[in-house]
């Protein structure tokens, strides 16, 4: 029986990519050593700070 997480992930989100870009993530996976799910969320995590920093900018 599998271990139990404690933050579990039921969730699947999938996506159409062309062969280059799935040739880029696969070289990220090779470079950081990371999963591809571990670079999705990365990246998400990276959009928002982004995002979030224009916001601020056009209130300010």
């Amino acid at each position: 029986m599998g271990r139990m997480r404690e933050n579990p992930r039921y969730n699947v989100i999938s996506m159409r990519v062309s062969d280059e870009e799935r040739e880029y993530v696969e070289s990220l996976v090779k470079r950081t050593q990371k999963s591809v799910s571990d670079i999705m969320r990365e990246a998400m995590v990276a959009l928002t700070i982004q995002l979030d920093r224009q916001d601020l900018r056009k209130t300010a």
